[in-house]
């Protein structure tokens, strides 16, 4: 059994594998100022909840983007048991070929979506990661990773409007209704930055088709995914397990068979 961890800004995702399956998946808020001890005990109530025996863990991946918390999650695996735990970063397999300008700098979350892409979908794929940031990347047929696009995320955006205009409201995805053409200043707000980020999404896969030619797999995770891929409209996969079946593809990778 293997225990993959995403550390991301505003939230982490927990997930439990036995082979390639998962068991099950787990999400709760970022909070860099938690312990190792405080970490510890939030998963133990993760595997109580799910009646899972933390004996059973064989090994651990971990993929960070907030490093204050990387060491943290090692030693709150570490308080769980001597578990054989890896941390996505320089030195680790991921099985790419990384043919950005700085491949050291790749992030973890990037190496992890793009795996999972390449593990499970046909190449090359068009990746789009919404979360606090929107990231739109590449791997081609060759597993190539050859870069992509960051832009701000959806609530980003939303922040920026209420922040830096005076007299609009601080709103968040629920707040009204989505539609093209909104008749109140929040339905105005949604639709900006909802069928916003849509129609960018859009525009960005178009232009990166005119690179790349036929493109069989385009695929969407992150944690706000759901509430904009369905008003793209291209065909989009919506696979929320994409980088913790990277991650997992990564720790397989990188240890022996019998820690599996």
């Amino acid at each position: 059994m293997i225990l993959t961890i995403d550390i991301g800004n505003s939230n982490i995702c927990f997930g439990v594998y036995e082979g390639k399956t998962p068991l099950f998946t787990a999400r709760a808020k970022t909070d860099p100022l938690r312990s190792e001890t405080e970490y510890a005990v939030l998963l133990s109530q993760i595997f109580a909840l799910h009646r899972f025996d933390a004996a059973r863990l064989t090994g651990a991946a971990i993929s960070s983007v907030v490093p204050a918390l990387t060491t943290v999650f090692s030693d709150a695996v570490r308080i769980l048991g001597e578990i054989p735990t890896i941390v996505v970063g320089p030195g680790v397999k991921t099985g790419l070929n990384i043919r950005i300008d700085e491949p050291a700098s790749l992030g973890a979350d990037l190496a992890c979506t793009a795996v999972g892409a390449a593990e499970k979908y046909p190449l090359p794929a068009i990746i789009i990661d919404l979360g606090t940031a929107t990231k739109i990347t590449v791997v081609t047929e060759d597993r190539s990773f050859i870069g992509g696009a960051i832009l701000p995320g959806v609530k980003i955006s939303l922040e920026a409007l209420s922040g830096s205009a005076s007299l609009l409201p601080s709103i968040g995805l629920g707040a009204g209704k989505i539609k093209t053409i909104g008749t109140n200043t929040v339905d105005c707000m949604l639709s900006g930055v909802v069928l916003g980020t849509a129609c960018m999404v859009d525009g960005l896969i178009e232009r990166y088709r005119e690179e790349l030619g036929d493109v069989p797999t385009i695929v969407a995770c992150g944690g706000l995914s759901p509430a904009i891929v369905p008003h793209c409209r291209t065909n989009i996969i919506l696979d929320q397990d994409l980088l913790l079946d990277g991650l997992l593809a990564i720790y397989r990778r990188n240890t022996p068979p019998k820690q599996h």
